[in-house]
């Protein structure tokens, strides 16, 4: 009986891998800028065609390779960025499986120009579908120029699942964002069927941020920063009237590395929750630095799945410094117990005034006076059978309405208004139990020449406990509304619907 298990040709195994970490043309971008930023560049040019369908070229100035270095790359299993299992746990690259070249070249045709900083002469490496055409010197500008043709022109069936451009420019469009913000001391230029659709320079975070995604948004994001022994999170988040519907603008970053985090995402959210409505998002650009120890980024080939060992602490450090932060720049309601001088006095339902008011129960503002009777009214009988009347009647009755109010605004004799609010401030005010000042004299009996008004404004007066500040506008409010409040306890005065 025949053996019936097989090794696999390297050619067929990167097809399979293929299939996992090149899914889109905006798989591609990301692995050749990642490779790219390893490398030390400092500006990177990417030029898209037919939305990558027809080619892909990332253009950098990094340390660029030797011509054996050229070949080896696009051998499976083979990286420049570890070199035994336990670099895994300290991992400063973004790249580390070194299958990505591999997977690219088994679906594509590419062609590659790189030279070393230190050389003379680069090479130029010709790949058609894993099989290597032609690899020979030429001159070229150090660093690496990769171009990445016809993707999956030998694989039909990937090729045709394609969606349309403007779906697969999207995508590429989204992952030049992640890779631009978690990237902003680079410079990257983006251009696509020869137009230029980004050129960003290098700058800090917010910047990048606002060439990304417009000016409007710099005034809603704020920023967000604490450092624990555990983790350092910093970065921006928005203001929860900047919150969208749809298309939110919401990135997680550790390390250098962009990620998707569903459990840092559902903490974020817990946040907004009474700020926000359910079916807004925020928008957050939030930037995790841990030990590389205690995170795991070898879960998926595309590294965008990581795990974290203090998850649950990392979440409470996280809430703490967004609603820190939200408290902090007003993004949420809060109560400034910090007031010491209120500007309304609190209202005590017990307290009961010490002014004795003379008032008649017979007496209507409404009612027209006697010598007035040939004026031509309209007359309406009350319930205690006197009549009010219309035209002068409404006059007169103003005036006896303003007779509450006299000396109000009379800025010479503020002394009146101060005998009243001396006599109806409560005595806890006045201090019982203070040393009395004038003896056996009653604050009411204190000669109003005693009385000091100050700018028309406040009314200054000796008082039991020292020295009284009064407010003659509050103070005359205070008499008035003692007033109303002994006669709304009466109910035998006229009144009127």
């Amino acid at each position: 009986m025949s053996d019936i298990i097989r090794l696999l040709p390297d050619s067929v195994a990167n097809q399979i891998a293929a299939g996992e970490v090149i899914q889109r043309p905006a798989s591609v971008v990301k692995e050749l800028v990642e490779n790219a930023v390893d490398a030390g560049a400092t500006s990177i040019q990417i030029i898209i065609r037919d939305a990558g369908r027809t080619l892909i070229q990332v253009v950098d100035n990094g340390c660029g390779m030797t011509d054996t270095d050229a070949r080896m790359a696009f051998e499976r299993h083979a990286t420049s960025k570890i070199a035994a299992a336990t670099d895994l746990f300290n991992l400063s690259t973004m790249g580390f499986r070194g299958e990505a070249l591999a997977s690219i070249a088994a679906v594509a045709q590419v062609d590659l120009r790189t030279m070393r900083h230190d050389s003379q002469i680069g090479t130029r490496l010709i790949i058609n579908g894993s099989v290597v055409e032609s690899q020979e010197p030429e001159a070229s500008v150090p660093g690496s120029n990769m171009m990445v043709k016809n993707l999956f022109f030998n694989v039909p069936a990937r090729r045709k699942f394609l969606k349309k451009d403007s779906v697969e420019l999207a995508n590429i469009m989204r992952e030049f964002e992640r890779l631009a913000l978690v990237n902003p001391e680079v410079e990257f230029t983006l251009i696509n069927n020869d137009s230029v659709m980004h050129q960003l320079l290098k700058g800090s975070l917010k910047q990048r941020i606002v060439d990304l995604f417009g000016k409007s948004l710099e005034k809603q994001i704020i920023p967000i920063h604490t450092e624990t022994s555990i983790v350092k999170i910093s970065g921006f988040i928005g203001l929860p009237s900047s919150g969208r519907r749809r298309n939110a603008l919401q990135y997680f970053f550790v390390n250098g590395r962009n990620m998707r985090h569903p459990y840092f995402h559902k903490a974020t959210m817990s946040c907004y929750e009474p700020l926000i409505a359910p079916d807004v998002q925020p928008n957050y650009f939030i930037n995790f630095e841990v030990d590389p120890s205690t995170i795991d980024v070898n879960i998926h080939p595309t590294k965008n799945e990581i795990k974290f060992e203090d998850e649950q602490a990392i979440w409470q450090i996280l809430v703490a410094a967004i609603k820190e932060s939200l408290g902090r720049f007003n993004g949420m309601p809060g109560i400034d117990f910090s007031t010491d001088d209120a500007s309304l006095p609190l209202f005590n339902p017990n307290f009961e005034a010490d002014t004795q008011l003379n008032l008649d129960p017979d007496y209507n503002p409404f009612e027209q006076p006697a010598e007035m009777s040939d004026t031509p009214h309209v007359s309406a009988p009350t319930s205690s059978g006197r009549t009010f009347r219309s035209g002068d009647a409404l006059r007169q009755a103003s005036r006896d309405w303003e007779r509450l109010y006299e000396g109000f605004s009379n800025e010479s004799s503020p002394t009146t208004v101060a005998g009243s609010a001396l006599n109806s401030m409560p005595s806890e005010m006045l201090g019982e139990e203070s040393p009395d000042i004038f003896g056996d004299t009653a604050v009411s009996d204190i000669p109003q020449r005693h009385c000091i008004s100050v700018r028309g404004r406040y009314i200054v007066s000796p008082s039991r406990s020292g020295l009284m500040v009064i407010d003659q506008h509050r103070a005359h409010l205070r008499v008035l509304f003692d007033q109303f409040m002994e006669m709304s306890s009466e109910a035998s005065f006229a009144t009127q619907r």
